[in-house]
């Protein structure tokens, strides 16, 4: 654990939260809500790194390098009925 936790720090991962979804994202759909709050939770995380934003971006890069997301698999056109994969 990282220093102390309080409910500050939750009150203010909450605020930003909404800010990005009514301003920057605007409409979410409730599909990939969990994308969208695993991008949130990337940014507070880091949002101290000691690179600045540079150090942010590599740590970015580092976890996606190796991954691959299709366009079936990012529209869920790839799931039978009953939402379970093809």
């Amino acid at each position: 654990m990282r220093g102390h936790v309080h409910t500050n720090g939750l009150e203010n991962f909450w605020s930003l939260l909404k800010r990005t979804i009514k301003g920057t994202y605007v409409n979410v759909e409730p599909f990939h809500l969990f994308r969208y709050l695993d991008e949130q939770a990337f940014r507070f995380n880091e949002r101290k790194h000691e690179d600045g934003d540079k150090g942010r971006f590599i740590t970015a890069i580092k976890g996606i390098i190796g991954k691959g997301l299709t366009w079936n698999e990012l529209t869920g056109k790839n799931l039978q009925a009953g939402g379970l994969p093809a």
